[in-house]
Order: C-alpha cells, then sequence, then structure tokens
C-alpha cells in the first residue's frame, strides 16, 4: 500500500515542502530510502524501526520504499524520522487517517519520544506560505513553531501520541503561545556605560554609531577599555522590533544555536569571533552552506578585535556584505543569500606594542613595522567604516571617581528618538537606519538640508582630505545621523565638522 506524508526542507533560510512516499510492497524484507538523502538520513531506517516497534506498533515485514520528492533535492538532517514513520504506520494501516494536511517535523529516539529539531521556524513559515493548516513537532519546539500566526501547531512528546490523536483517541490541543514578554520590554543583561570610566568622547561617538547603524573602529593602547566599550554598545542600541527579532530567530534555528527554552530572540546580537577564524567561518560555508558570524549578528553587532590580526583575505570577504547587507554563497548544487545587516565593531592597537602615539610610554617599534602593522588593514575596507575613534589611556582621577558614569538607558533613549525620526523619515521604504541609505537617499536628505556654512565645509574638506565619493556619502550619513540626534532636521555646520572628526587619518 502507499502513503503520502508532507514534510520540509531547509536551503538557507527557506523551507522547501517535501512529499514523503512510503510504498509497501510483498518480497524479502527490506527498507530503501532514495530521494538524495544524505547519512543522516539514511540512518532514519534504524531509528524508525526502533522507535516504532519501542511505542507498540509492529514493524512491516515487508520490502519498504521511502521516496523523498523532488528526487533532485538534497535532503540531510535527521527531521524527516516522523514523516517517515508517520509514513509507514499509514502505509501498513496500523494508522487509519488523513494526513494530506498536514506537515510533520522531528528527530525520533530509538524509544520513540521526539528531541528538538534545527530549522522548525522557516519550516513552520512555509507551512503558512503553502496554506498547509497543521504542523506536527516536537513539543520542545513547540514555542519557536508558534511564533507563526495562524497555524496549528500540535505539540508531541512521542510517536505514540501522534498515533493516537490522527486517530482521533486522544486528541492534542493545539498549541498557545506564551511569549507574554514583548522584545520591547528585555532589559540588557551585559556591559553598561556606567560601568565604563571616563572616555567620554568614545561614548559619543558609539552613540552617534548606534543611532545610524554606522560601522565603528577604535584605536588605542592595550588596556585602555576598547574590548568593554565594544561589548557596552549592543546596551545602546534600539530594541529589537518583532519583525527583526523574528529575521534573527530565523537564522539561529537553521544554525542550530536557538536554545529550546527561548523560542524569540529578544535581544540584538553580539558576536566575537576569534581572529583565527575561517573564511567560510565568517561569511558562511560548507557543503550546504550554512550561515557565518555576520549573518549570526545580523541586527546586531560583528565585534573584530585585534582586527589587524585577522587573515587579510579574510577581513575582505567583509567589503560586499557591508554594502550590500546580504551576503551570497555559491555551491556546484546552487546558490544560497543569506542576511547580513550588521554593525562592524573593530578594535585594534595603533602598532605591534600597541603604544605608538602614547604620551606615557614608548613606543618600541620601528617606523616601518607600525606601517607594515596598520597597512594590514586595506584602504577599501578603511573606506567601508563611518567613524574612527582613538581611545587613549584613562587618566587615574577618572580611574578612581566613585561618582556614577551616565547609564546606557539614558544614552538608548537619545538613540531610539533619533531612530524614531529615521523611521519616519525612511517610510514606505526597505530602510530602517542613516547608514543604509542608498546615493539617492543621501542627496535627498542630505545634501538638500545642507545650509550655506555646511556646504562649504563639506568642499572644503572633500578637497583637502581627498575624500573618495564613497567616503563623500559616508560623511554625509553620520552628519545626517548627528542631526537627528539633537532633533535638527536640516543639516548645519557643527553636525558635519563633528562627522569629518571621525573620518581616518593617516599618521604618517
Amino acid at each position: 500500500m502507499l502513503a503520502k506524508v508532507l514534510t520540509c526542507a531547509v536551503i538557507g533560510l527557506d523551507g522547501a515542502v517535501v512529499e514523503v512516499e512510503v510504498d509497501l510492497s510483498p518480497g524479502l524484507p527490506a527498507f530503501n530510502i532514495v530521494g538524495l538523502p544524505d547519512t543522516a538520513v539514511q540512518e532514519a531506517r534504524e531509528r524508525v524501526r526502533a522507535a516504532i516497534r519501542n511505542s507498540g506498533f509492529q514493524f512491516p515485514q515487508k520490502r519498504i520504499t521511502v521516496n523523498l520528492a523532488p528526487a533532485h533535492l538534497r535532503k540531510e538532517g535527521p527531521a524527516y524520522d516522523l514523516p517517515i514513520a508517520a509514513g509507514v504506520l499509514l502505509a501498513s494501516e496500523q494508522i487509519v487517517a488523513d494526513a494530506a494536511n498536514a506537515l510533520f517535523l522531528g528527530e525520533l529516539a530509538l524509544d520513540g519520544q521526539l528531541r528538538h529539531t534545527h530549522g522548525i521556524l522557516p519550516m513552520v513559515a512555509l507551512a503558512k506560505e503553502q496554506n498547509i493548516p497543521t504542523v506536527y513537532v516536537p513539543s520542545v519546539d513547540a514555542g519557536e513553531a508558534a511564533l507563526v500566526a495562524g497555524i496549528d501547531v500540535i505539540p508531541s512528546v512521542n510517536l505514540r501520541t501522534i498515533a493516537e490523536h490522527l486517530q482521533g483517541l486522544v486528541p492534542i490541543p493545539p498549541y498557545k503561545s506564551e511569549l507574554a514578554v514583548e522584545t520591547s520590554t528585555a532589559p540588557w543583561d551585559g556591559v553598561n556605560f556606567a560601568h565604563v570610566k571616563g572616555q567620554e568622547h568614545v561614548k559619543r561617538a558609539l552613540e552617534v554609531a548606534a543611532a545610524g547603524g554606522h560601522n565603528v573602529i577604535l584605536t588605542g593602547p592595550p588596556g585602555a577599555g576598547k574590548t568593554l566599550l565594544a561589548r557596552a554598545l549592543p546596551s545602546i542600541l534600539p530594541r529589537l522590533t518583532l519583525e527583526e527579532s523574528l529575521e534573527v530567530t530565523k537564522v539561529y534555528s537553521v544554525s542550530g544555536l536557538l536554545p529550546s527554552q527561548t523560542p524569540l530572540i529578544a535581544q540584538r546580537p553580539f558576536r566575537s569571533p576569534h581572529h583565527t577564524i575561517s573564511h567560510a567561518g565568517l561569511v558562511g560555508g560548507g557543503r550546504q552552506p550554512r550561515p557565518g558570524e555576520i549573518s549570526l549578528s545580523h541586527r546586531g553587532v560583528l565585534f573584530l578585535d585585534e582586527l589587524p590580526e585577522f587573515a587579510p583575505a579574510t577581513l575582505e570577504v567583509l567589503r560586499q556584505p557591508m554594502e550590500d547587507r546580504i551576503v551570497t554563497i555559491s555551491r556546484a548544487q546552487g546558490s544560497v543569500t543569506f542576511p547580513a545587516n550588521f554593525m562592524l565593531m573593530g578594535a585594534m592597537n595603533p602598532c605591534p606594542c600597541g603604544f605608538f602615539g602614547d604620551p606615557t610610554k614608548e613606543c618600541t617599534c620601528s617606523p616601518s613595522s607600525v606601517l607594515r602593522y596598520q597597512r594590514r588593514i586595506s584602504g577599501p575596507l578603511l573606506d567601508r567604516v563611518d567613524i574612527f575613534v582613538e581611545v587613549p589611556r584613562v587618566d587615574y582621577e577618572k580611574l578612581s571617581d566613585l561618582a556614577s558614569s551616565e547609564t546606557s538607558e539614558a544614552v538608548r533613549d537619545r538613540v531610539e528618538n533619533a531612530r524614531e525620526h529615521e523611521r519616519q523619515r525612511f517610510e514606505g521604504t526597505r530602510l530602517i537606519a542613516n547608514a543604509e541609505m542608498t546615493p539617492v537617499e543621501v542627496r535627498d536628505y542630505c545634501q538638500m538640508r545642507l545650509d550655506d556654512g555646511a556646504r562649504s565645509l563639506l568642499q572644503l574638506a572633500t578637497n583637502q582630505l581627498s575624500l573618495s565619493a564613497r567616503a563623500f556619502h559616508r560623511v554625509l550619513k553620520v552628519a545626517r545621523t548627528i542631526a537627528d540626534l539633537a532633533d535638527f532636521d536640516g543639516i548645519a555646520s557643527h553636525h558635519l565638522a563633528e562627522a569629518l572628526q571621525y573620518r581616518h587619518r593617516n599618521q604618517f
């Protein structure tokens, strides 16, 4: 007898419907899976056999053929266990039910229990797109699946409960989401700006960066607080909207990094990979492409500490994602696109010993070694960074001061006020922050809003600093953000002057 059950494959961040066809025919007992399965899917034969027996059913002693259609699509992972088991039970008539309008997702243990499965969110989102009303998932993944509205999510702990539900013996009520706290109220539990002593001008630069989504590089001697400041940056970023949270959650779900007890990511990601990271680890890759660090930091911060220590070839792959906000990975089987709308935060020493330009400690590096060290970061990459800040060592008076500094909550209020201006400005477009503006928006919202003093200053700076076209636009974007922080509709000369101070300056 033939039975058909629907399940889903994940390609990149998108799902694709897979039809599981199970055929039982007379002959010597055999269990074959076809349709381009990987090793994990092939091993489903033993898991399904043991799960069916340990759930109180009989495993058919017939020739079993399972076809995963479409056959040209690569099938990978253990999420096919449950649909294969359901298909075997339907084909052997141990279950008599109509399962045509349901999606089955889940990995089986040998005792029939259902385990956590990666990529539940994009799979359930596909069910909604395909008008499939019901989805069967492991109970531990029900909260994640319920993030997609308009779908009946049936949570199950084992194969037996699904069989009883399908036959109407013990119905399972659809899962109701208990997500009571919205992402906008999620508190930040990391480093607070109040923990950072001194460095007021650096905090101001980070406030500008957070308000406009600009990339930042901090330069200074060891121990000046660059890493601490970087780790405090997420505390002043605007709170995630529900739409942004779903985007981030989908990336982490596919990557297998979403904790089962956290169905929705409520805080902006902060990723800090080591400088030994590979090309594929940073941008994503593998035989079946998976998101890399730049996609895992989507809508958040990618912090690269000790920036010159990263391999130059690894850093250069950041150039295209920093411009396009996406990364496309091509393989022989096809291309996959992942989101990569992140803020780049870099920290570096000015030289190998770290004390070049320090007023109190002498640098022991030769001029050639300092120049060689700084040139490890290419000009085109530096041209894509909006804000460069010097982080000097902190004086004793500031370190020993017991007075409280301004908290991240106070700074975040100003940042969110600036972002509200940006949301109103970009309403009806896909833009969210000033850093995402194209030359068309820069002309309309920046160049045409300059007053006479700012226009003269911009002309002088462009000629004196030899600004490239990209740097020209980035200066205007930063100036637009500074004006938004001041609740100013136009761009005045002092806004532009502050933006120019954040440009990169050669030290030789």
